[in-house]
């Protein structure tokens, strides 16, 4: 396990050692850099730190060029049978063959060289979060440089807007807030400071002296000291995991590459037997290479990766109508096996609106209806009766206190209500709006702001001397309860301002405890008039007079309890990580039914340092919250979670998730929230940001993983009748075996017959229990419940009938290209029906043929394009078909109906599951 408090110290100038700079007062971090903070490094020194210790940027990630993608694809096990069988037509002189298969080859190299031509642009990204030009002191003076250039032991100054171009310890902060959201998670802008921290394991977001690169400062200004530059940074470490996670393969990944084996191996059993029984006979070897041909084509389902990569489109131009966007087309099939989400809280199960929840003001608590930034809503006191605002005064004197103390605005932006400013300011404008209070209606009053004393971290509070309409002059104050306590001589109750005593107080501080245990975050408002009508500047807020308490929380989704549920009755755990601190995720967690019992447990990142992977794997069976986590914290716990077997979807929206994203079987990014990196890291994006959504994407993913399944039973019982026709011929016709069926035949079975209405499977409804299942296992078989039986006795059964035309065709001396045909035309027809019975998990008995109009459509185009085969010159040129009379072709269509029907019919009657 890496040592976080080590990674962030800069090991790379003598003096500051291995000590954490967050722990040590600013002189002493200046010093053991060998800097003077009020020159800053000299150019001479500047530029010989920058020869050592290289640029302040992101290292470049390894690229793959597009040819080497490219080249890449031929590898695939089933195309280099394909080429195998390609070459040896080309050697044996069948040329048309040689050409249809190498078109085919390259074809399904192409489709799957698309589907992966995605250039992973994370670290791009993640690059371009960075600032570009930074103020730096040299030589004493201020100068604008190129942020490259900044080198550990430099002195940088911000304002607001600025981005932080290096990790830095701050030596000056004036009202300094910073936004560090995309790394840390925290959903607000953090206040910083100059003192010193004793915690050396302190976890980024608690590191209040520190600013990190690419963080954005939102309010105030700075001074601070580069103690780590390009990938020393936390940035850089995000980078450096990112650049050195390997995306895992995805189920269906796995899935198929077994499929390839076993098939390769059928191939490879089925060509030795019949060259076997060739050699025996004394066949020639041109015959027998034309049979190998034959049976590597019937063998291998051609189309298996064109129909995956199509059948996962369709699915992910449906999940887009449900606000879900797929970056990679895998991740559309991965959803259906999903076992655990784990799930970031801030905008994604909540609503990344801070709203005040609940109130209390003149002795009584209210709670707040309505949501969001909308200003609809109403007070509400314990017998649930609105309040009428006009004559509860001590909460319209909170709430006008409330929303003139402070600085956020309500606007509407885009038709909705938007709050610019503090999130937590907002949620007060917010509340006030609830019942008509707003600051402009305030100011035409004629109330005026006389002075401002500020918020600052030591203070935890601000207030304003105001000038009421009636000319009398008062202090308005909001703050921490604690500090607003201290201050506190009295309170207002029924109009009336009364002494503090201790009965009242033990009240409040029971509401504030109240609150709390709600996971709500609680602010207090007071006011005090100015006899003399001035303040003390340096003490402007003693005696006041307290008004109430809010208490404030971003919110759950009204939708994420029910997504919740329903993931839970699907099979599929929900686990919060966030950056948030763990009583605040509990209370959401609990309140959403993420964790509903005391054996679900809730863990830090703290606790996390001080376990190992074991471990780690061990509490993450039971796990329901991880909080105050780091990114590496939650790239831990993905792993943890796949090493315990489960397929692991990750959500999150920040810089600090990209590992995470990258390293789960399905990243989820958010839309709307979602930095680039984010986004460019995962395999899913919300467009809507919204946890439902997710539930909504593992319902259309287990309809898609169903009816690939449906496809490859349709397909693999196809191959299974080509090959067993041709077996048939070489075991039942003696020393001069014929070949049933030639390679062109078997390639437009494959492709076109049999392709297009296998094709159409991939429309197919999601079967009535698809969320009432158990999550598909990670290393779950393609061939299980039954499935290698029905393909193996259905083919078996359709190649018997269609050996059984050929040697029919022969047995009345029709002609070999006659006998041929009939083997060709019986097969398609078999094939016809048999996707009726495909469709579904119980018989074509149970489910009507016209649930989906698709399908009977490429039936449809399936049947004309056979009868181009069979009746034109084309078809007789190319494949080699020869044009049968209309007897004969019914014929065929009836007998290839047999194997569906008595094989349906017999298991509709006595329920043999391996039909």
């Amino acid at each position: 396990m890496r040592d976080r408090t080590a990674q962030s110290v800069p090991d790379h100038e003598a003096g500051i050692g291995t000590a954490a700079p967050w722990t040590r007062s600013g002189e002493d971090v200046a010093a053991g850099l060998s800097c003077d903070a009020g020159t800053g490094l000299s150019m001479s020194e500047a530029q010989q730190r920058l020869d050592r210790h290289g640029p302040n940027r992101l290292a470049e990630g390894k690229q793959t060029s597009p040819l080497t993608l490219l080249l890449g694809q031929f590898r695939n096990p089933l195309l280099i049978i394909l080429m195998i069988g390609a070459v040896i037509s080309l050697l044996t002189g069948h040329m048309v063959d040689a050409i249809a298969i190498a078109v085919i080859v390259v074809l399904n190299a192409v489709i799957s060289f698309y589907q992966e031509y995605s250039a992973a642009r994370s670290l791009a990204a993640l690059r371009e979060m960075a600032a570009p030009l930074a103020f730096v002191k040299r030589d004493g003076e201020w100068a604008e440089i190129p942020a490259a250039d900044i080198v550990p032991g430099d002195v940088l100054r911000f304002k607001a807007g600025d981005i932080i171009a290096a990790d830095v310890r701050f030596l000056e902060a004036a009202r300094l807030a910073v936004d560090e959201a995309a790394l840390t998670g925290e959903s607000e802008p953090v206040d910083k400071h100059t003192l010193a921290i004793a915690d050396p394991e302190l976890t980024l977001a608690d590191r209040l002296n520190m600013g990190f690169m690419s963080t954005k400062v939102t309010s105030g200004t700075g001074l601070g000291i580069a103690t780590s530059t390009g990938m020393q940074t936390e940035v850089g470490h995000i980078a450096h995991m990112m650049a050195t996670t390997e995306e895992p393969k995805t189920p269906l990944q796995e899935r198929i590459e077994k499929l390839s084996k076993v098939l390769i191996a059928a191939a490879l059993g089925v060509v030795a037997v019949v060259i076997g029984i060739g050699i025996f006979h004394g066949m020639s070897l041109s015959e027998m290479l034309t049979t190998a041909i034959s049976l590597s084509v019937a063998a291998i389902p051609e189309g298996l990766p064109t129909v995956v990569t199509i059948v996962l489109t369709l699915g992910s131009q449906r999940m887009v109508h449900n606000n879900a966007l797929a970056r990679k087309l895998a991740a559309v099939e991965t959803l259906g096996t999903t076992s655990v989400i784990c799930s970031d809280k801030t905008g994604t199960l909540t609503q990344n609106q801070m709203q005040v929840m609940r109130l209390w003001a003149g002795g009584k608590t209210w709670e707040l209806t309505g949501e969001g930034f909308d200003p609809k809503g109403d007070f509400l006191d314990a017998e649930g009766r609105a309040a009428v605002i006009t004559e509860e005064q001590d909460l319209a004197h909170m709430l006008e206190v409330s929303v003139y103390c402070n600085e956020a605005e309500l606007m509407l932006k885009d038709g909705r209500h938007a709050v610019q400013g503090n999130p937590t300011e907002g949620a007060l404008v917010v509340a006030g709006a609830k019942v008509g209070i707003s600051r402009d209606a305030l100011k035409k009053d004629h109330y005026d702001i006389l002075q401002s004393f500020p918020f600052d971290s030591t203070r935890k509070m601000m207030s304003m001397h105001v000038r009421t309409p009636e000319g009398r002059k008062v202090l308005v104050a909001k703050g921490a309860p604690d500090v607003i306590m201290s201050r506190a001589k009295g309170i207002l109750l029924n109009g009336e301002i009364r002494p503090l005593d201790d009965g009242i107080r033990a009240q409040v501080e029971e509401v504030i405890e109240d609150f709390g245990g709600r996971a709500l975050r609680t602010l207090a408002v007071a006011f005090r008039y100015a006899e003399d009508g001035t303040f003390d500047p340096a003490d402007p807020e003693h005696d006041i007079v307290l008004l109430g308490v809010h208490g404030i929380m971003d919110p759950p989704r009204p939708e994420v309890t029910r997504a919740v549920a329903d993931a839970t009755s699907a099979g599929i755990r929900t686990v919060m990580i966030t950056g948030d601190h763990a009583v605040t995720a509990q209370a959401i967690a609990e309140q959403i039914g993420i964790r509903t019992s005391e054996a679900q447990t809730v863990h830090t990142g703290h606790e996390i340092d001080g376990m190992d992977d074991g471990r780690l794997a061990e509490v993450a069976k039971n796990a329901a919250v991880f909080a105050r986590v780091t990114p590496e914290h939650k790239l831990r716990i993905v792993k943890a979670m796949q090493a315990n077997g489960e397929v692991a979807a990750m959500t999150g929206d920040g810089v600090n998730d990209a590992p995470a994203l990258r390293t789960a079987d399905i990243g989820v990014a958010m839309g709307i929230t979602g930095t680039s990196v984010a986004k460019d890291s995962a395999a899913l994006v919300l467009l809507d940001d919204n946890v439902a959504t997710i539930v909504s994407a593992v319902r259309e993913g287990r309809r898609i993983y169903d009816n690939l399944l449906k496809f490859v039973r349709q397909a693999l019982t196809s191959n299974v009748a080509e090959v067993s026709t041709i077996l048939f011929a070489f075991l039942l016709m003696g020393n001069e075996p014929l070949i049933p069926l030639a390679p062109l035949m078997i390639l437009w079975v494959n492709l076109v017959s049999d392709g297009i209405p296998a094709l159409a499977l991939g429309f197919e409804e999601a079967e009535h229990n698809v969320m009432r299942r158990a999550p598909r296992t990670r290393d779950h078989d393609l061939f299980s419940d039954g499935m290698k039986e029905r393909i193996l006795i259905r083919g078996l059964a359709v190649g018997g009938i269609s050996y059984y035309t050929f040697s029919q065709g022969l047995a009345m001396e029709l002609g070999f290209e006659i006998a041929q045909t009939m083997a060709f035309v019986t097969i398609m027809f078999a094939q016809l029906w048999h996707v009726f019975d495909a469709r579904t998990t119980t018989t074509l008995f149970r489910k009507s043929p016209f649930g989906n109009p698709k399908l009977l459509m490429a039936v449809g185009i399936s049947l004309a394009l056979s009868a181009i085969a069979v009746y034109s010159p084309f078809g007789h040129y190319v494949l080699g078909t020869a044009s049968l009379p209309l007897s004969i072709l019914l014929a065929c269509a009836f007998i290839a109906a047999v194997p569906t029907f008595v094989l349906s019919g017999i298991k509709e009657v006595f329920g043999f599951k391996f039909l």
